[in-house]
């Protein structure tokens, strides 16, 4: 590359140096840059470069509007995105683009009090566009991100809804058969009185029917239904639930206490409630029965003015903080064989209820806690 630039003519003669070998510069930092054949428009990275040298020459003879460096870096970041390119081999070329312009300015005859403020104008500018690139391609890449997530989400919502229609249906004929079932052991129940095991099936076709009822609160939650809200004392509500799990605490070698406010009143739907606090006791029996351990489940109420708080503690697995995000939403289950619409179930019918639900979870204890309003 050749010079006329003679010692101590300054910016202006330097501009006119760099304009003049153009195309040298150019075709030499082409031959050395990271281009991908398949994915990369050459014509376009050569562009690009064109029109940076073009501002470095501004810069250096008159004044560079740092909106021009700006808007070019932009520019170059959003056509690496849309080409779904590397940001890194991007500001490689950059780089490379840089360190060949300031090896041709020490070698252009420029005085040396003049070079050290040139090469810093030329790094400034470069920083600042790189700076602005990177930034852009960051911020351009998020969006993405955040779109795709979008889209995955409504995506996953379409297909519980599917799921959801399809369960609700399969449900309804398993409800049926299951009925009738039931009928005839209770009649067998009857004739015969001291019958070995009919305690056992009729205990387990009640869970059963449970679990059919959590798949049939998944298709109604959206639907309006008869209300059938009353006033319910929680104490004997959960007096109830705890009965009705009496066999699997006893064979869990389960200790459980409960201190709950015996005036406590609540006004809502009482087989909903009951279902909450059964999905809930169950988890926790589940929990606590995964490990060779002193298993231990708290149930305790606080009573203010307006609520009541019902905090479920048990000593089992601690739940990651991965979960937090997910374990209200259907489907989602920490449990090798669970279905994942308990937890979704309990906080849809307290939130109809006005009520709603929170969980901890440490090493020491998992809490599941209740408030709904009191009257």
């Amino acid at each position: 590359m050749e010079t006329n630039v003679q010692t101590g003519i300054g910016y202006i003669k330097l501009g006119d140096f760099l304009k003049e070998n153009e195309q040298e510069f150019l075709d030499l930092w082409e031959e050395q840059i990271i281009v991908h054949s398949a994915v990369d428009n050459r014509a376009q990275i050569r562009e690009n470069g064109y029109l940076m040298y073009q501002l470095i020459i501004n810069a250096i003879t008159s004044k560079l509007s740092e909106d021009d460096l700006r808007s070019l870096a932009h520019k170059v970041a959003q056509e690496r995105v849309d080409a779904n390119n590397n940001i890194g081999e991007f500001v490689y070329n950059v780089n490379l683009g840089r360190s060949i312009l300031i090896k041709c300015v020490t070698h252009s005859g420029i005085i040396l009090e003049e070079i050290q403020t040139i090469i810093d104008l030329i790094n400034s500018k470069f920083d600042l566009f790189c700076f602005y690139a990177v930034s852009r391609y960051t911020d351009l890449k998020d969006l993405k991100l955040q779109e795709k997530n979008v889209y995955i989400t409504q995506t996953h919502k379409d297909r519980l809804a599917i799921l959801g229609q399809m369960s609700s249906s399969f449900v309804h004929e398993f409800r049926n058969p299951l009925t009738s079932v039931m009928g005839f052991i209770k009649l067998l129940k009857n004739d015969y009185p001291n019958l070995p095991y009919v305690n056992v099936i009729s205990s387990e076709l009640e869970q059963l029917k449970f679990k059919i009822s959590q798949f049939l609160h998944t298709s109604k939650l959206n639907t309006v239904v008869e209300n059938r809200d009353e006033d319910i004392m929680i104490k004997g509500l959960i007096e109830e639930v705890t009965d009705f799990l009496y066999a699997s605490i006893v064979d869990g070698n389960i200790q459980i206490t409960s201190t709950i406010d015996a005036n406590a009143k609540v006004h809502g739907d009482r087989s909903e409630l009951k279902q909450v606090f059964l999905n809930l006791l169950m988890n926790a029996i589940d929990a606590v029965c995964e490990e060779d351990i002193y298993r231990v489940i708290n149930i305790h109420s606080e009573v203010n003015e307006e609520h009541i708080t019902i905090m479920i503690s048990n000593n089992g697995p601690t739940i990651s903080a991965d979960a937090a995000e997910f374990i209200f939403e259907p489907f989602y289950t920490t449990k090798k064989l669970g279905t994942g619409i308990g937890l979704f179930v309990c906080k849809n019918i307290l939130e109809k209820n006005h009520g709603k639900i929170v969980y901890n979870s440490d090493d020491d204890l998992t809490t599941f806690q209740i408030t709904l309003p009191i009257i």
